[in-house]
């Protein structure tokens, strides 16, 4: 019966080979009418047809000359058709559907061409079980190959992408001259709305770093709900706008839920702007919060500029605003438990106006214990807050926010 059932196989393949043209044909109009992605251009409609062909024609000699499945390759025009479909940005699944559509229509053919042959129904079902599995072996094998083809151009492609579109923001973000309808050409975006940058980075390259970049621009995207412009710098960076006609929400909330859901990921986010002035600022601001980060609190997830714009204009000057605010604030910048309660007492105080029940209840103390801890303070800086008092409160607030305390 092995025989019989070997003779079947070949006269089956035989056959399919025959009507290849038909088969084809017919199969890459299914593929067209069924996954929405194969509404290919003429050139690569051409590439597709070959593709498929030359996976039929694989699969008959498999069947024909008793060919081991370990020299099944993905063969040429299949592998080109996988990395065209990567560069057009089609989804992976598609294609494999494909694949799974085309496995079965062939042997549908080959139990329509059994069916009209003599052969018993014993050798009937076992030719058509052998070209199933063979068919099924095939396609899994070349699936592998394509996938890992398709993956693989599309992260050299995302690169390449993501080159050509960091170059244009770099000359949108660079070019002074550069006039508004000139920009929104280059990037393909309107830029005449209202616009928050981010600077998203990871604090060590991971091998996901990719995935958790573009994760988190999708934290972004859900925090203000619009999609951002991005562009992958490099391994550890990304930029990304939010865009829109009115001025964007930021739901701060929910975006320190999300980073603390995904460790490893930071961003730094620059105040609200208008037009190409807009555009460009709101990133200077995200830049230097960003920097101010770095320096001051390295694991910090969220840096909003709004909230540290003073000390993000020092960050490039730190030693001479080291060596003022000491001068200020002299040994109130002792490294103890004690003088960060003062310090902390002094800055809540003098935010409140210098009320001491205003401070009492924002630091949930008695009003008795912050007037105690203001005259320590007084003590410790050998004057009365009254005296400089704007250089304190502004020295206090360059320490909290560059971290100078936890720098000691």
């Amino acid at each position: 019966m092995s025989a019989d059932v070997d003779e079947a196989v070949r006269d089956v393949a035989g056959r399919i080979k025959a009507e290849l043209v038909d088969l084809t044909s017919g199969m890459t109009s299914m593929f067209i009418e069924v996954i929405p992605e194969f509404h290919h251009d003429d050139e690569v409609r051409r590439l597709m047809i070959a593709s498929t062909a030359s996976n039929l024609a694989a699969l008959i000699d498999i069947l024909t000359l008793s060919i081991s499945h370990d020299d099944i390759t993905v063969p040429p025009a299949a592998a080109e058709y996988a990395r065209r479909f990567a560069q057009h940005g089609m989804s992976l699944v598609a294609l494999l559907r494909a694949y799974r559509l085309g496995e079965h229509m062939l042997v549908q053919r080959a139990i329509s061409l059994l069916q009209d042959s003599d052969v018993s129904a014993d050798i009937a079902l076992e030719t058509t079980s052998r070209i199933a599995r063979a068919a099924d072996t095939y396609i899994d094998q070349v699936i592998e190959g394509v996938t890992d083809i398709y993956e693989n151009e599309r992260r050299r492609w995302d690169a390449r992408s993501d080159s050509t579109r960091a170059a244009q923001i770099r000359a949108v973000l660079d070019t002074e001259d550069l006039d508004l309808a000139s920009a929104e050409q280059m990037l393909a975006a309107s830029l005449r709305g209202w616009h928050i940058a981010a600077v998203i980075w990871l604090g060590k390259p991971v091998a996901s770093s990719t995935a958790l970049l573009r994760a988190g621009a999708a934290m972004l995207a859900g925090a203000t709900g619009k999609e951002p412009l991005t562009v992958l710098i490099d391994e550890q960076n990304c930029w990304a706008w939010i865009s829109s006609s009115g001025e964007p929400a930021l739901d701060v909330d929910n975006l320190e839920r999300d980073l603390r859901r995904r460790p490893g990921i930071h961003l730094a986010i620059g105040d609200p702007g208008t037009g190409l002035t807009g555009f460009r600022q709101t990133f200077r601001d995200a830049l230097r919060a960003r920097n101010l980060t770095l320096v001051a609190d390295p694991a910090r997830r969220l840096t909003l500029h709004s909230r540290v714009a003073l000390a993000s204009l020092l960050v490039d000057h730190l030693p001479e605003t080291k060596a003022w605010v000491h001068r200020v604030l002299g040994n109130l910048l002792r490294d103890d438990e004690t003088t960060a309660r003062l310090r902390e007492t002094v800055r809540t105080y003098l935010d409140t106006r210098g009320s001491l029940t205003d401070a009492a209840a924002r630091m949930h103390v008695h009003k008795n214990t912050v007037h105690y801890r203001i005259h320590r303070a007084e003590d410790v800086l050998g004057h009365p807050l009254s005296v400089n008092r704007l250089e304190i409160e502004v020295a206090l607030l360059i320490v909290d926010q560059l971290g100078l305390d936890r720098q000691r």
